[in-house]
């Protein structure tokens, strides 16, 4: 995941911003007396990618991945439109629990940009992605860096014929959604009356993504990290902050890691989920293989 790399990230203020306000008013909107449901993973599986990560010997990556691990970001799905086989076998390889949180197809957001032709391919996404049954998590759409708010017809549109018994979150990268005021009211007033996440992007070169506005009660978190020894302080900066929304009763927190060099992602998340265990009292699987692992990374 290039997006958002700098060349010197030691001079990134990697600071977490304060919370918008209406990321308290949404989180006070919803009681929950349950512990919050928690969904950790890195973005892909492939032995190349994740370069160490297996022992020797692994015969299936997707089985021992999912025994490390409670979810992935599902990043496949974004260049095909896989068929309905291979989402069973994905769904038959996995443990009761697992979930896959699929990247919508780039048909509908960068080639055609929501345009009206969209939603025959969006259908034909969703008829093969609900193979995975109760495995499903949350869908997510990544819209191109250069599709500005002169779009917002077509997100309205979209976004009202999306069929609610999936879950969706939404990534928007041009910064005029967060920049300008009034088009940031109108779109989060969309995609809260449409029970639709807001998808928070933490990476070194695009600080404006760190908006900390929840649209529902769902923290859907995409993290990238720089390859460099800040990448523990930030990810315990998010255990601190995630701790501060539990408080507040969220119910969903969905922790994606990426790095420019994917191959310690599944370091770091365990780094990660070693702190939020002992944070949130919660009792997520830290990956077996990395537990006694020299964390020196950077050295």
């Amino acid at each position: 995941m290039k997006f958002g790399k700098v060349d010197h990230p030691e001079l990134v203020d990697f600071t977490i911003p304060d919370d918008h306000p209406d990321t308290e008013v949404v989180l006070s909107n919803t009681t929950n007396n349950d512990a919050p449901k928690i969904y950790v993973g890195c973005a892909k599986w492939n032995r190349q990618d994740l370069k160490n990560f297996y022992p020797r010997g692994t015969k299936d990556e997707l089985v021992y991945y999912a025994s490390q691990f409670n979810s992935i970001e599902l990043n496949a799905t974004f260049y095909r439109i896989f068929p309905e086989e291979q989402y069973q076998k994905w769904y038959d390889k996995t443990p009761e629990g697992f979930k896959f949180f699929p990247k919508m197809t780039n048909e509908v957001s960068h080639l055609r940009r929501l345009n009206d032709k969209v939603y025959e391919i969006a259908d034909r996404y969703l008829a093969v992605t609900s193979q995975l049954k109760e495995k499903l998590g949350t869908i997510f759409l990544q819209m191109h860096n250069n599709f500005g708010p002169k779009n917002w017809d077509r997100v309205q549109q979209f976004v009202e014929y999306w069929p609610k018994e999936f879950p969706l979150a939404m990534e928007f990268r041009h910064t005029d959604w967060f920049t300008d005021e009034k088009v940031a009211q109108e779109l989060y007033h969309l995609l809260k009356e449409n029970n639709i996440a807001n998808v928070l992007v933490d990476t070194a070169g695009r600080r404006d993504m760190m908006h900390m506005r929840l649209s529902n009660n769902e923290a859907f978190i995409r993290y990238v990290g720089a390859n460099h020894e800040s990448d523990y302080q930030r990810l315990e900066d998010w255990v601190q902050r995630l701790g501060q929304w539990k408080n507040k009763d969220l119910t969903n927190i969905h922790f994606f890691v990426h790095q420019n060099l994917e191959r310690e992602s599944p370091l770091l998340s365990a780094h990660f989920i070693e702190k939020l265990n002992a944070h949130l009292n919660s009792n997520l699987t830290i990956p077996q293989t990395l537990i006694n692992r020299d964390k020196s990374l950077f050295g």
